[in-house]
């Protein structure tokens, strides 16, 4: 069982290309895919699973059936759970011959299959859809029932080649553990396309997508996380003494050039003083400018090679990608308290809430799919009003990022939108602060609408962080959703130097774990 792409090239209609001549070999195992926001991975599943046709080239899938999880699953509808599965067929001819109808179309139907409800059920249930019914409809369901059911359906008619893609995306922590046994217990090939550490830590290999290759590493994400960072410090090695050749080489240029215009001085005056005859003295004097000319030209060469090995190794390391910034305004004293709630009740949501947060603490916010997590934050941002309880915040901007990102006018450029977060900074400093949030030149004046989800995080965090006011308590919705892995190290950084309080919620434990959580509470339904 394997996934084998040979000169495999796709072009979006417009001409586009998205990558060209991509040969790679994916063996059976488990296999991490990763790569930036818009390098093709998810375009590479389709074309995998044959939903798009490649402009060059081909992609052989050995072994048998294939199933494949889109990361856009439809969230509304009015499909039924069997026919998602693809039983519904099955089931009707099964109650039709239970039933007392024995017509022969009935039986040809079932096949073999006559477990079918049970094995639908069973399956169900190892996926935590155990009180689903079959019969329950698509739009009836949460996100993250909705992706545990599309995995259901891949897995149902065992397929032997399986991908995924961000198949942890809306799962609560008890959906993924699931989801995990599940994974662990496939036999053939599977390929995941995720930003979810923790998932890709369970993987053979990790498959990288990027400059329009797909390199293969043998181990888990951790494994990989190390060698890029050996490489990436190899390189940054290579780049200082590069830079250390360059200095000496210049210094030893200037060198020499001082020394030849001290000869040439001293050979003058020698020469005058001699009084030899002028054609003879002019002989000795270009004998003398070529010889410091030789010199001269062979510093020079070496300077230039130095200067191309510098660029060469510049070249070959990534620009830094870690936001690295100070924000003293969203400083909070210790133990400010910025939000009290006291017997908060949301109808069918929670009841008898309670809830003080306090500078500069870190709270994550967990706890099932449904259980009033999102609904919280709006309360503590102002957004919704309880139907039972006292709130009381004393003090200090609470900004709210919600999963959508929508806090930014998407017609304005990110220069635009922060001068109208903070319009007394200067133009200067306002270009300063956006180029520690890594919009440098003419990055800075890119529409926020044409950028991608990293990118428009990176914009939002920075027009929040640097706000007049700045926030003191920052809400946070299940930020790291489909972000790559580069943005989710940026996330992390950008909030390693927010120095307010901040409410996290979150499935991502790899994620929590950075940015220093101090308490948790755990969302139930109830309180």
């Amino acid at each position: 069982m394997s996934i084998v792409g040979s000169h495999l090239s796709f072009s979006w209609p417009d001409d586009t290309p998205v990558f060209q001549d991509l040969n790679f070999t994916v063996p059976a195992g488990r296999t991490g895919l990763v790569a930036a926001n818009g390098a093709g991975k998810s375009t590479l599943l389709k074309l995998i699973a044959g939903l798009l046709p490649p402009t060059g080239g081909g992609i052989i899938t050995t072994g048998g059936t294939v199933g494949y999880l889109p990361q856009d699953l439809p969230l509304t509808g009015e499909p039924s759970v069997a026919e998602i599965l693809g039983v519904q067929g099955r089931l009707h001819a099964l109650r039709a011959i239970e039933s007392g109808d024995a017509a022969e179309e009935h039986f040809a139907v079932i096949g073999t299959d006559w477990d079918v409800e049970e094995r639908s059920r069973a399956l169900l249930d190892r996926l935590g859809l155990g009180e689903v019914g079959l019969d329950r409809r698509l739009g009836t369901l949460s996100g993250g029932q909705t992706v545990s059911l599309g995995l259901a359906a891949q897995l149902f008619d065992r397929p032997e080649v399986l991908l995924l893609d961000e198949p942890t995306n809306n799962l609560d922590r008890a959906a993924r553990q699931r989801l995990h046994a599940v994974l662990d217990e496939f036999a053939g090939c599977l390929l995941i396309v995720s930003h979810d550490r923790e998932l890709l830590d369970r993987m053979d290999r990790i498959a990288v997508l990027e400059h329009g290759a797909l390199s293969v590493f043998g181990g888990n994400f951790a494994a990989y996380e190390e060698a890029t960072r050996t490489e990436r410090e190899a390189r940054e090695r290579t780049v200082r003494s590069a830079e250390a050749e360059v200095k000496r080489e210049k210094r030893e240029l200037q060198q020499a050039r001082e020394r030849s215009a001290r000869r040439a001085s001293t050979a003058k005056r020698n020469l005058a003083d001699a009084g030899l005859p002028k054609l003879f003295a002019g002989t000795m004097k270009r004998s003398a400018e070529v010889s410091a000319g030789r010199a001269g030209q062979t510093h020079a060469n070496r300077m230039a090679g130095a200067q191309a090995r510098l660029d060469e190794a510049e070249r070959q390391t990534r620009e830094d990608d870690r936001i690295v910034i100070d924000l003293p305004d969203t400083a909070v004293p210790a133990g400010r308290t910025l939000f009290e709630g006291d017997g908060l009740r949301v109808r069918d949501v929670f009841r008898d809430l309670d809830l003080t947060v306090r500078g500069p603490e870190r709270i994550a916010l967990t706890g099932a799919n449904g259980s009033g997590k999102t609904t919280l934050l709006r309360l503590i941002g102002g957004d919704l009003t309880p139907d039972a309880g006292q709130i009381r915040r004393t003090g200090g901007r609470i900004a709210y990022l919600s999963q959508r990102l929508d806090l930014l006018d998407d017609d304005l450029s990110v220069a635009e939108n922060l001068a109208r977060s903070a319009p007394t900074l200067p133009d200067r400093e306002r270009m300063n602060r956006l180029a520690r949030f890594l919009f440098r030149g003419d990055q800075a004046h890119l529409p926020v609408r044409v950028l991608s989800g990293g990118e428009r995080l990176r914009a939002t965090l920075a027009c929040v962080l640097c706000a007049e006011p700045a926030p003191q308590l920052l809400l946070l919705d299940e930020p790291t959703n489909n972000l790559d892995l580069v943005s989710v190290g940026q996330l992390e950084s950008a909030l390693g130097a927010y120095r307010g309080a901040f409410v996290v919620v979150s499935h991502d434990e790899r994620f929590l774990a950075e940015i220093g959580i101090d308490r948790r509470l755990t969302m139930d339904n109830r309180s």
